[in-house]
């Protein structure tokens, strides 16, 4: 009976992970931001994205199997800058877990870690469309903003799990150092077009980061104020400038309908590049491949449109 007992505990104490071999388990609010824990925190973490590229960040349903992920958490990695306040607040609420709310160990506000653009200087309101307080929230598309967010992600998971700090530390200095080798490398290529031929239209204004970092001009966007519709009149003006001022893509997420973009395309005779709204993290795509795509789409319709 007695060695029955002890080998039953036996058994019980190897069905259960020790400290040592437990991943740190983070969720991230955007897919973008799920890559970039993932290659910081490699094998000693385990990690899920709430919402998908093909979904627009500011409009995700809190759907229960969210509310369940954050219960389990150890960390929350979130853009920021109000992106997801119209559903991670009742998310959270529902979680029920006091280790990710706002001001723990483990709550992570990416925005919190880079300079944000276009902070409003004056009192915002809705009649200005979907102005965030904070500044623009897309920042993730500038490399080097993603670098920064990987030494911030590194950091964080070093206070959560000391023993792999170092490693996480690591990590994350090759992605910043690929990240920012990358940002130098198409800097330079897109400076090689000629400043007349890069300038494009845009769905929302999510791109200003990758505008500047790239110089290039956003001539107009198809949504007259952000997340507001474009109505007939706001798009046959905009149609008349894009005329006007020579203009060589439009840009737009794919979770966008591309309906408007593809009426400006054919009337105006500019190719519309339909852009993925994050990395496919879920597939195993890196952030480093992501801005790869993102560059090599835009960089091929600019130089490859008529003059």
């Amino acid at each position: 009976m007695r060695k029955s007992y002890f080998w039953l505990l036996f058994c019980s104490l190897m069905l259960v992970p020790s400290l040592a071999e437990a991943k740190v388990r983070v969720v991230a609010t955007l897919p973008t931001l799920a890559s970039i824990v993932r290659e910081v925190g490699g094998d000693d973490v385990e990690v899920t994205s709430l919402a998908y590229p093909t979904q627009d960040a500011h409009f995700v349903d809190a759907r229960p199997h969210l509310i369940l992920q954050l219960n389990k958490a150890d960390m929350l990695v979130v853009n920021g800058s109000e992106l997801e306040i119209g559903w991670l607040p009742v998310l959270l609420t529902g979680a029920r877990n006091p280790r990710i709310q706002p001001g723990s160990l483990g709550h992570l506000d990416g925005s919190t870690l880079v300079p944000l653009k276009e902070i409003p200087h004056h009192k915002v309101d809705r009649s200005q469309g979907d102005i965030h307080p904070g500044g623009n929230p897309h920042y993730l598309t500038d490399p080097r903003n993603g670098g920064k967010v990987a030494l911030g992600v590194a950091a964080k998971l070093g206070a959560i799990d000391p023993a792999n700090r170092g490693d996480y530390l690591k990590r994350a200095k090759t992605l910043d150092q690929k990240a920012s080798m990358l940002a130098d490398r198409e800097r330079k290529r897109f400076l090689s077009i000629p400043a007349a031929r890069r300038h494009v239209v845009t769905y929302h204004q999510s791109w200003i980061y990758f505008m500047e970092w790239l110089s290039l001009e956003e001539i107009g966007t198809i949504e007259p104020k952000p997340g507001i519709p474009p109505a007939p009149a706001h798009v046959s003006g905009l149609l008349t400038h894009m005329r006007k001022v020579h203009t060589d893509a439009i840009l737009q997420e794919a979770y966008y309908s591309s309906r408007i973009g593809k009426l400006l395309s054919e009337k105006a005779g500019v190719p519309l590049v339909v852009l993925p709204g994050g990395a496919d993290f879920e597939r195993g795509q890196s952030y480093q491949d992501y801005m790869e795509v993102l560059t090599s789409k835009i960089f091929a319709a600019i130089t490859e449109a008529k003059p």
